[in-house]
């Protein structure tokens, strides 16, 4: 089947058959690796990526699905020569360790930074109508779907929280 994938705002033209998921598009056809396949189940979300600003857990999405959507990858977030403000505060505040995660792990607060900016609230959120602050405890609960085997989560809710001060 051939489909056309919009990619950190790039077109990609690909011939791959329906059942392949929206991760093993991006690594194995595209090479971008940046999103990983930790446990292949949705659950990790190390493969998260935003499509259309949402974020998704690319492992449990088909490719084929995402044909008119804008897809964005931790690699069209920043590059290594010039990192994004949210990127740089992860180094910064040592939110990371071995690094697998971190790229899902960005992509994620990148999303949960917007999602709070428009006011959409979380299940720990005071009301439906009032988000309230982006405090540790909010971005705790924004970032629940992302896991850190090394258990970086101070430095990580530290970088978001610096991020979203910076931007607001």
């Amino acid at each position: 089947m051939k489909i056309s994938l919009s990619v950190n705002g790039t077109q990609h033209s690909l011939e791959i058959e329906p059942r392949v998921t929206l991760l093993d598009a991006l690594r194995d056809r595209l090479k971008l690796t940046g999103s990983k396949k930790g446990c292949d189940h949705g659950q990790c979300g190390a493969c998260t990526v935003m499509v259309n600003g949402r974020r998704v857990n690319s492992c449990l999405s088909l490719a084929v699905m995402h044909e008119d959507d804008e897809i964005t990858t931790i690699e069209g977030i920043g590059t290594p020569d010039e990192l994004a403000r949210l990127q740089q505060n992860f180094v910064e505040c040592d939110g990371y360790q071995c690094g697998y995660c971190t790229p899902g792990q960005i992509v994620s607060a990148k999303a949960a930074i917007e999602e709070a900016k428009a006011g959409w609230p979380s299940y720990v959120s005071p009301t439906l109508a009032d988000m309230g602050e982006l405090d540790d405890e909010e971005i705790a609960e924004r970032m629940s779907g992302n896991l850190c085997r090394c258990s970086a989560y101070p430095g990580i809710r530290q970088a978001i929280a610096k991020t979203a001060k910076e931007d607001a």
